[in-house]
């Protein structure tokens, strides 16, 4: 037969915690040999075993009624020491508790709830409250349960595992999260990890954004991996511990899954009418609330089936020698030192230079009671019962290792650079300091390197020498695999048309170039606005982020031509939307040309006023009315789509009466009237025959004057470049 005992067998640090402080009680009234009573309130742990051994020491165990009467005893002047087990109690009755305790001077608390515990309390009150609604995956009736939900502010529930979950949001469940604005989830400490995950993926399908907790207690999510795996290569496994104890019975359940022949003792007596076959591969474990003593007895008991059942006991137990690699949980941190928990009578100490090598870092803020911490054993007294550990030495050996493996493997490491040296940066990877060659950090030459100094960045180990543990790292080595890494991506992925946010990079007489994640894209300068630009920069600057049209792509030269801009800024359009046929605006003359002006309607958009819309009356050109810069009110008189054509008239825009009627015109002297508007009856061009009275030939004085009386429109007074008679056809 060959046996194997999990290291992690046994009491839990909350537990062992519990049970130091009732033996300290109990060994104090020993000593001083006075009458106060030990009480501790329920059963400490779930083992009969020890129960009774304390019991007969004078511990006595006492339930919630029992409290009112332990008050008024320590009143009436009677010492009494209350011990809160490590699963915690209610918290109102811990606050009852705590101001008895304050008021009346023989009454003594000790609150041992195990800080795992403590941690879920806190995470349940923080996560409850007005439209939060606070889930937790436990026994309902569990004492640790009932004390983790009183801290609730608000609604929450406890649901015993994922069948009981998937029951409550089928029933209703799922509108009670709905309606929440924040939902939480935790688990009790001792549940198992994999029922666990089954919650929250069925959590996840509900609520989406729940925040999850994962509040199960790292001893117990260890103790239930290492009994895991010892069971998948077992003949048969041995599970010591009470059927009361949550941790326990989970313990057992796992180890089923693994093996077909699991026994669950509680005592020696359980263990005698076990019969193991010879040969057998035999692992032992158990729960959390299992005495050393108890798990002594059941391998006392094993051994008379096979002595080698004893000697592998007793191989399996932990010593403590200089020079050690050991593992512990911390009890207590101060600022100047660590306590661990090593599971045996030896307390280990971390002083705060052995455990940090910043200087400036507190201890409290970098270890919390519950942490496990692996260290080197440097010293042992076992007079003091302690022994003194360097947790610097484990991190350098490890992480080294770490450095050498992300090496042979290129992974990618990250890190804060911590300082800036002659030719480079040094940056800290798992506590060892890496140097970066300037010319390998990404920063331009020549440039100040303190720029990466406190910033965290991601590096590649290019060079080891492992005789002397130095390391050589580089940043650009990582840029270009992310840089080519996404250009593979972009690529794969880039289509005509796309839309992309990028932030602009460069800018060029011709265009803006944009970074689209890895690719830089052009926006050629007729692309970025709808108006004739001469620089990028009248649009865009550098570092702007601007939403862009990928346009055309050339995969082979790897070129992407974007467009800024929209239909939305194609000025036509603003002028479409804004204005119509028949509408009156204010414009402002932007250029004056022989046959009109021209105004700005809308940015990019002109309309012509021509010269006889300008005014009511004949002008020679336009600069006689309006000159460049002037604003005048018009109306849009018509708008040519395909052309974009406007025209535009001040004339439209006057009352009827600044415009001359028909009968001023007529009277107005001939000498004003151009020929074109002479009538023709009083120069009529059918009498003065062209090749009869040639201009060159005929003067214009000889014309027959009977047909063409002087008085009415004398010959003289009409110029014969405006009107010559025989140039001047009658139908015009």
């Amino acid at each position: 037969m060959t046996v194997r005992i999990a290291e992690k067998a046994g009491f839990c640090f909350g537990v062992r915690r519990a049970a130091d402080a009732l033996e300290a009680a109990l060994s104090e009234v020993e000593k001083s040999g006075s009458a106060r009573r030990i009480v501790t309130l329920g059963r400490l742990i779930h083992n009969d075993e020890y129960l009774r051994s304390v019991a007969a020491r004078g511990a006595e165990c006492a339930s919630r009624d029992d409290i009112p009467d332990l008050i008024r005893a320590a009143e009436a002047g009677v010492k009494i020491t209350l011990l809160i087990r490590a699963h915690g109690e209610k918290k109102e009755t811990v606050q009852e508790l705590e101001a008895v305790a304050e008021r009346v001077p023989n009454f003594t608390l000790l609150d041992c709830t195990c800080p795992y515990v403590e941690k879920v309390r806190a995470t349940a009150k923080e996560n409850s409250g007005p439209d939060k609604f606070f889930i937790l995956i436990g026994d309902p009736g569990h004492p640790e349960v009932e004390g983790i939900m009183s801290c609730l502010d608000g609604g929450g529930i406890a649901l015993r595992d994922s069948e009981e979950l998937e029951k409550w949001l089928s029933d209703g469940g799922d509108a009670v999260i709905s309606a929440a604005d924040e939902v939480s989830a935790a688990s009790q400490t001792t549940q198992l990890t994999a029922e666990w995950k089954k919650c929250q993926g069925i959590l996840k399908k509900v609520y989406t954004n729940v925040r999850i907790f994962d509040t199960i207690c790292k001893v117990t999510e260890e103790r239930q991996s290492e009994a895991e795996r010892l069971a998948a290569t077992s003949d048969a496994v041995i599970v010591i511990g009470s059927k009361e104890s949550s941790n326990s019975r989970k313990l057992f359940e796992v180890c089923r899954r693994k093996c077909g022949e699991v026994y669950f003792v509680g005592c020696a007596a359980d263990a005698a009418r076990i019969h193991l076959p010879e040969k057998s591969r035999v692992s032992v474990t158990a729960g959390a609330s299992t005495p050393e003593i108890v798990i002594q007895e059941v391998v006392r008991t094993m051994s008379e089936q096979t002595e080698n059942f004893a000697e592998m006991y007793e191989q399996s137990l932990k010593t403590i020698n200089s020079g050690d690699i050991v593992e512990g949980v911390v009890s207590n941190v101060t600022n100047t030192e660590i306590q661990l928990d090593l599971g045996t009578k030896t307390t280990g100490i971390i002083t705060h230079d052995k455990a940090t090598h910043d200087p400036q870092a507190k201890l409290t803020d970098l270890y919390h009671v519950g942490d496990v911490i692996k260290a080197k054993v440097i010293k042992v007294s076992d007079v003091e019962g302690i022994a003194m550990l360097d947790k610097n030495r484990v991190d350098s050996d490890l992480n080294w290792d770490k450095i050498v493996a992300a090496y042979e493997s290129g992974e990618i490491l990250e890190g804060k650079i911590r300082d800036a040296v002659k030719g480079g940066v040094i940056i800290e990877l798992f506590g060892v300091r890496v140097f970066i060659p300037a010319s390998l950090t990404g920063v331009p030459r020549d440039n100040d390197l303190d720029v990466l100094v406190g910033t965290t960045q991601r590096v590649k180990i290019i060079e080891i020498k492992t005789d002397r543990k130095k390391a050589y790292a580089s940043i650009r080595a990582v840029q270009r695999e992310e840089r080519r890494a996404k250009e593979e991506e972009f690529w794969a992925n880039i289509e005509e048309g796309q839309e992309f946010d990028g932030e602009v990079r460069s800018l060029t007489s011709y265009g803006a170039f944009v970074d689209l994640g890895g690719v830089d894209g052009m926006v050629h300068n007729s692309e970025l606005s709808w108006l004739r630009i001469k620089h990028p920069s009248e649009v865009v600057n550098v570092g702007d982020v601007i939403h862009v049209t990928v346009k055309a792509l050339d995969r082979e030269k790897k070129r992407v031509s974007l467009s800024y801009k929209t239909d939305g800024m194609n000025p036509w359009n603003q002028f479409t939307e804004k204005y119509s046929v028949g509408d009156e605006a204010d414009v402002r003359i932007v250029s004056v040309m022989p046959f009109g002006a021209f105004a700005e309607l809308v940015p990019g958009v002109d309309g012509l006023i021509p010269i006889s819309q300008l005014t009511d009356h004949k002008i020679a050109h336009p600069s006689e009315v309006v000159k460049v810069g002037d604003t005048v009110h018009v109306k849009i008189t018509a708008v040519e789509e395909n052309s974009h054509r406007i025209s535009l008239s001040i004339r439209a825009l006057m009352e009827p009466e600044d415009i001359p009627d028909e009968e001023e015109t007529e009277e107005a002297p001939a000498e004003e009237v151009p020929a074109e508007e002479a009538p023709v009856e009083e120069a009529p061009v059918e009498e003065a025959p062209v090749e009869e009275a040639p201009v060159e030939e005929a003067p214009v004085e000889e014309a027959p004057v009977e047909e063409a009386p002087v008085e009415e429109a004398p010959a003289e007074e009409v110029p014969a470049e405006e009107a010559p008679a025989e140039e001047t056809p009658a139908e015009e």
